[in-house]
């Protein structure tokens, strides 16, 4: 992929881009004169059905002209799925967070993978979580399961497609200011829980929506299959 100022206009897919840090990302590469976007919402379709990843993603297609350089795999849900539900529930709350949250992530990477290797390269960026790395509350273990499975499979995508010039990159960002973070804060005691944040804030939007826009549009392609954390220094690897 040329990123080239002077060249043709990148075209950029978005998912989860109705709210927070999805909005975020869409303000920021918005403002970028380079750049042609394609935002989607829940209302663009309901990722835990196995069908809707392709459908976003030929409709991406039709509005840009037949190419896309870049995808970014922002969409997610962040539900509490307690033990003491019934087998029934918990099974279906899992599944329906790891087909959206992972799913269909997974199913724009293919589709994304195998356009680029027609096109000579493009980038793919997966919005994770240090819960990743770190574990989640027992409630939601799915969540932290999924985002674990975002890294892996963006490291996976870089060490496979690089001589393909596909180059994946994954965000985990700690405590974000949008509505999840804020009733998971209000739920863990609020102060309490900031006390072990170093920074002594969680991060607004628009700073991980500056990763982003950093992996998508300026990140050398070395650093292809890192892991970038926005977590104030939470949590350390």
């Amino acid at each position: 992929m040329d990123s080239d100022p002077s060249s043709e206009p990148l075209h950029i897919l978005l998912t989860g881009a109705s709210r927070g840090i999805g909005a975020a990302i869409a303000e920021r590469l918005g403002n970028e004169d380079r750049v042609r976007l394609v935002s989607t919402s829940s209302a663009s379709g309901d990722l835990s059905n196995p069908s809707t990843a392709g459908l976003i993603w030929a409709d991406a297609l039709d509005q840009l002209d037949g190419r896309i350089d870049i995808l970014i795999n922002n969409a997610g849900v962040f539900e509490a799925n307690p033990v003491e539900l019934s087998d029934v529930e918990w099974l279906e709350n899992w599944h329906y967070t790891m087909d959206v949250n992972l799913t269909a992530a997974a199913l724009l990477c293919r589709e994304a993978v195998r356009h680029f290797q027609e096109f000579d390269g493009g980038r793919i960026i997966n919005m994770a979580s240090r819960a990743a790395y770190r574990g989640d509350s027992p409630e939601h273990w799915h969540y932290a399961a999924s985002k674990a499975g975002m890294v892996a499979m963006a490291k996976t995508i870089a060490r496979g497609f690089a001589r393909d010039n596909i180059y994946a990159f994954a965000i985990c960002p700690g405590f974000t200011m949008t509505g999840m973070a804020d009733d998971y804060l209000e739920s863990r005691g609020g102060d309490k829980l900031l006390a072990d944040i170093p920074l002594g804030r969680v991060a607004d939007p628009e700073e991980v929506a500056e990763i982003v826009a950093f992996c998508a549009l300026h990140a050398p392609a070395s650093m292809t299959g890192a892991v970038l954390d926005v977590n104030g220094a939470s949590y350390v690897r």
